[in-house]
């Protein structure tokens, strides 16, 4: 049993940490590719940083609208769905944040997600199944959900992890066709070309593990901003009980969302691809368990009572 402040605190911590793990693994593979064709380490260091930095710049200012356009959502207003937007409305004042956009998914799956770069630029998304399944209080809760993403910068942390991850992803390309293509390196001396071989083994090393680590970290800190938003919306909210209602309603929905996909799936308050729902937590899980979620939320429920 801890308070959601305690819960909150800890999980910025590890999402933190995370994220600096995985900037020294993309730091590490661009410092190892380098030294491996001839160049200095830190010219590999600054090479890696500028592709993530403009991979970024096109995230910022794209990558909002891609994701809702690949999602099949469409912006509405007060009058096309009056609860949930006064329910948006009143979460925002609570939690003293700009009204973001609102969009409906015509589906009949129930699940909803948060976008943007910050709280001026928000989104957030809702299946027409889940407005129409849930009941005011757990509407609320999952709004809640979605809004404390966007109030603790989830958003743009999610979207940095992923121009990470896809540098990465990247450069290791740019080794393996060096690789096969043949390459060739400078020469130096017999000192150095000892420790360039070895450098080419340790980046290759990186080319093949570095993925695969960039996505489990990827993964693991995603699941951690899960926990993180339950733990803030039962802050914002103060009724945790709503929120393991709504949760527990997710858990037995037997549709899949047709829109969804692999690249979009961690962005959802529940993993929207059907066969990947099941099962505990793993290391390739994109969110906890719901099982597992909900035995946090009671548990700051006893801690407040």
């Amino acid at each position: 049993m801890v308070s959601f402040e305690g819960l909150i605190a800890h999980n910025k911590r590890l999402s933190i940490l995370l994220f600096f793990l995985l900037l020294l693994l993309l730091g590490g593979l661009g410092a190892s590719v380098s030294y491996w064709w001839g160049g200095e380490w830190y010219t590999g260091v600054i090479v890696a940083t500028a592709v993530a930095v403009i991979y970024f710049l096109f995230s910022w200012f794209a990558g909002a609208s891609m994701i809702l356009s690949m999602s099949g959502a469409r912006e509405i207003r007060h009058e096309d769905a009056p609860q949930l937007w006064n329910v948006v409305e009143e979460l925002s004042i609570a939690g003293g944040l700009p009204m973001p956009k609102v969009y409906l998914i015509e589906d009949s799956a129930m699940n909803a997600f948060a976008t943007g770069r910050d709280p001026e630029h928000a989104s957030v998304a809702i299946t027409r199944g889940l407005m129409e399944k849930l009941n005011r209080e757990e509407l609320q809760a999952v709004m809640a959900h979605e809004m404390s993403h966007v109030r603790n910068f989830d958003i743009r942390f999610a979207m940095l992890m992923a121009v990470m991850v896809g540098s990465i992803v990247m450069i290791c390309d740019m080794v393996f066709r060096s690789v096969f293509f043949g390459r060739r390196r400078s020469s130096r001396s017999s000192d150095g070309g000892k420790g360039q071989a070895v450098m080419a083994v340790v980046a290759l090393v990186l080319a093949i593990l570095a993925p695969l680590l960039a996505t489990i970290i990827q993964l693991a800190v995603s699941r951690q901003r899960e926990y993180l938003a339950d733990a803030s919306a039962v802050e914002l909210t103060r009724n945790p009980a709503g929120l393991v209602s709504a949760l527990r309603k997710l858990s037995g929905d037997p549709n899949e969302l047709q829109r969804a996909s692999r690249g979009t799936q961690h962005l959802y308050i529940v993993n929207p691809l059907r066969k990947m729902k099941q099962g505990r937590n793993s290391l390739f899980s994109t969110h906890p368990s719901l099982e597992s979620r909900i035995e946090r939320i009671e548990g700051l429920s006893l801690a407040r009572a």
